[in-house]
């Protein structure tokens, strides 16, 4: 290694900065590393694995940042930090981990983000390649770390990207790539919404394939456009495009005037869910993907654990937990997804931390659907006061205490949906702690 070139710098030991840590350190590269906590995560491990590493913690050094080679910013810690500003006002390039993957991958690269269904659509893609007899490595900020993936006999990656991750990804160049959808979330580290929205577009820079849903607006890319454009959506379906055909009081999953899958047959329940269905069918076919064999994987793949999961019934109510449903999109798409199908009335549990999010998206969906909503946690005021005038709102002074009164609310046919639209750290150590807490209550009716 030689110690007298300049370092790469990674900022932020978590478990991205370390995979990228280990990333450089096996190539002989010199690196230093630093965070802005005295203990981040993975500092020890880096001592321990990669002593020739230069550590600085509690901080970060404004010297070390300006003598890089270059920066790569974990994705904790936005571009706007005023170190991290000042490096590149220096001329310091500063890039994510997801960038320095993209330069060494030799796989092409589908490339999926949004502000809900990203993990399903992910996973979903990532098995379907799999059945399709494919190697395929799944991750980024699912899972595994997108510079643990690297490998040379991988034939297809496949990518969930957050917008923190897309702000420093000038140059992804992905052979497929879609903006899911758009709703309003992370605005605690934005300027404005505009500003969120359009770091998700950033994915779409040197790609072929640009996959658009047509039921959002704002998933059309607003910055570069693709070379090739395919689209799905709900409704009927143009020409090559994938969509929904209703034949002889049936719903069909199709392409232009092909049908395809019975939704039937689907295992994922829900029109948001036959909506992610379409994205990975357009994903995997823009990828090259045989179609009969993503056919059968729909038939048999069953969704994500807290994204929408039958938890089980109890005298005629079912339980749905949607803890990852952080956001007020996510849970806009559970009500919408859920309320049609159900045989009664939704009782909602809705609380957490907002992350400043404006509730009032929620007002018609929830007028529709939902005949009592339960409030719990930090923000409970705040989604009680947009949501008052069209639904009964209850109030809870714990969780547990939320969940009893739901189910007093429920009578059969009824559902009860944890579905939260907040960030779950005021009371639990994850949306997973959150969600596995109410499978508990439910399987100890």
């Amino acid at each position: 290694m030689n110690v007298k070139a300049k370092p790469v710098v990674v900022v932020g030991l978590g478990k991205t900065g370390y995979s990228v840590v280990a990333f450089f350190a096996a190539r002989n590269i010199h690196v230093v590393a630093m965070d802005t906590r005295e203990a981040p995560p993975f500092a020890q491990m880096i001592q321990q694995h990669f002593p020739e590493v230069t550590l600085h913690l509690g901080g970060l050094n404004q010297a070390h940042l300006l003598s890089a080679e270059k920066i790569i910013l974990s994705p904790g810690l936005p571009l706007a930090t005023p170190e991290i500003q000042a490096s590149i006002d220096a001329g310091i390039t500063v890039v994510s981990d997801i960038q320095v993957f993209a330069d060494h991958a030799k796989a092409p690269i589908v490339a999926i983000t949004g502000s809900n269904a990203k993990s399903t659509v992910t996973s979903l893609l990532g098995v379907m390649a799999q059945q399709a007899g494919l190697k395929v490595a799944v991750g980024g900020n699912l899972g595994t770390p997108a510079l643990d993936l690297i490998e040379d006999d991988v034939d297809l990656y496949v990518m969930e990207l957050s917008s923190f991750q897309l702000e420093a990804t000038p140059n992804l160049n992905a052979k497929v790539a879609t903006v899911l959808n758009i709703s309003p979330d992370h605005l605690d580290r934005y300027d404005s919404y505009e500003a969120y929205y359009l770091s998700k577009h950033v994915i779409f820079n040197g790609c072929q394939w640009g996959v658009v849903n047509l039921d959002d607006a704002l998933s059309k890319p607003q910055l570069k456009q693709p070379e090739h454009q395919v689209s799905f959506s709900l409704g009927t379906p143009q020409e090559n495009a994938f969509g929904v055909i209703k034949d002889a009081g049936q719903l069909f999953l199709a392409k232009g005037e092909t049908q395809l899958l019975n939704c039937d047959t689907l295992k994922m329940k829900g029109s948001h869910n036959r909506s992610n269905a379409l994205a990975a069918l357009a994903l995997g076919e823009c990828a090259g993907l045989d179609m009969n064999s993503m056919l059968e994987t729909l038939q048999t793949f069953p969704g994500l654990e807290h994204r929408c999961q039958w938890v089980g019934e109890h005298e005629g109510v079912d339980f749905y937990n949607d803890s990852k449903g952080t956001n007020v999109g996510a849970t806009l798409a559970a009500l919408e997804g859920l309320g049609p199908e159900i045989k009664g009335h939704l009782v909602l549990m809705a609380g957490g931390v907002s992350k400043d999010a404006d509730f009032n998206f929620l007002h018609d969906c929830v007028n529709r659907y939902v005949k009592t909503l339960v409030v719990y946690g930090q923000d409970q005021q705040q989604i009680a006061e947009a949501l008052n005038d069209v639904t009964q709102v209850i109030s809870a002074s714990s969780f547990e205490d939320a969940f009893n009164k739901a189910c007093k609310c429920a009578t059969s046919n009824d559902t009860v949906l944890l579905s939260p639209a907040c960030a779950s750290f005021d009371m639990f150590n994850s949306f997973e702690h959150r969600g596995e807490t109410f499978v508990k209550l439910v399987e100890a009716l």
